[in-house]
């Protein structure tokens, strides 16, 4: 076991620069996915590794997370439904007082599960490509898995879970336009369209490590990621600029360290960020143009609002 900073200590740091403008931490709470999409920026699938994070060592995190300050979480993979504890970490986010979102393929949603999603403060996020199935399922290499999602976009909305979508145009001639419509009549109205980042399984070929500039500079300054292991990053697209482990360094030390200063210089600023005289008006965290629409959360979700 590391022997750092305490928890008291970082509750005494809530206040402190540590996290000043940090919204929210994706969680990868495993590698596994049921899908292998051609773009996945983790590499995800059914034969990735679940990771050597313990349930005690996530609700570790989750509990450092809130003691920080920061306000919400994202539990993500892989696909974080496969986790048996999902629900557990739900309710130990909520308890933390933090507003959780699950970014979820939305393939195959067991019953439990819809209990979990329906609480107060959690809201839901998933992918979907095209209005045709043999596009979709092209892009997500799993057959049958338009209509599983589809029917579960369609069950969320019944239920009044908020629920927004990202689309990544990975195709030439993808039915975007279409998809989007579809959506619509489905009851969605939060939808973003985002290109493919090089990174994970689109990475350019012979690349030894992706460019900062497949970023959209909120990483590191805005959010934070923790990926199966405990390898600290800006963001799930950022893996390959590690900070330190979780499962080392309790994550208070790790983002007041010199190394995640270092990556936060390195990563460009985002496209509309806050010119240096703002007046406190201007957040570039929301700002619509640099948000990679498949896997980042929304940083101020309104968690009373509907599709």
């Amino acid at each position: 076991m590391f022997e750092t900073t305490t928890l008291e200590d970082c509750m005494t740091t809530a206040t402190t620069p540590i996290a000043a403008g940090i919204r929210s931490v994706e969680l990868e709470i495993t590698g596994r996915c049921q899908l292998q999409c051609t773009h996945c920026c983790t590499s995800s699938g059914p034969k990735a590794s679940t990771g050597t994070m313990t349930r005690d060592d996530w609700e570790r995190v989750i509990t450092d997370v809130a003691a920080l300050g920061i306000p919400g979480v994202q539990f993500i993979g892989g696909e974080p439904t496969l986790t048996p504890y999902l629900p557990q970490y739900i309710d130990h986010a909520l308890a933390a007082g933090l507003s959780v979102e699950v970014y979820s393929n939305l393939t195959h949603v067991r019953p439990g599960l819809w209990s979990a999603f329906s609480k107060p403060g959690v809201c839901l996020a998933t992918s979907y490509y095209s209005d045709q199935a043999q596009q979709h399922e092209e892009i997500t290499r799993g057959p049958g898995s338009y209509r599983r999602t589809r029917d579960n976009i369609t069950e969320a909305v019944r239920r009044g879970i908020p629920l927004r979508v990202g689309i990544v145009d990975v195709l030439e001639g993808q039915r975007v336009d279409q998809a989007q419509d579809e959506l619509r009549r489905l009851g969605v109205s939060s939808i973003k369209v985002d290109r493919v980042r090089k990174v994970g399984r689109a990475a350019d070929q012979g690349a030894s490590i992706p460019s900062t500039t497949e970023l959209c500079g909120n990483c590191f300054r805005y959010r934070v990621s923790v990926d199966p292991d405990g390898a600290v990053s800006g963001c799930i697209l950022s893996r390959f600029l590690v900070a330190g482990n979780v499962q080392q360094q309790h994550l208070a030390d790790i983002l007041g360290s010199d190394r995640w200063q270092q990556l936060t210089d390195a990563v460009p600023m985002p496209r509309g960020a806050c010119p240096p005289d703002d007046s406190g008006d201007c957040d570039p965290a929301n700002t619509p143009a640099c948000d990679p629409a498949y896997y980042a959360p929304d940083p101020t979700p309104s968690l009373g609002a509907t599709t």
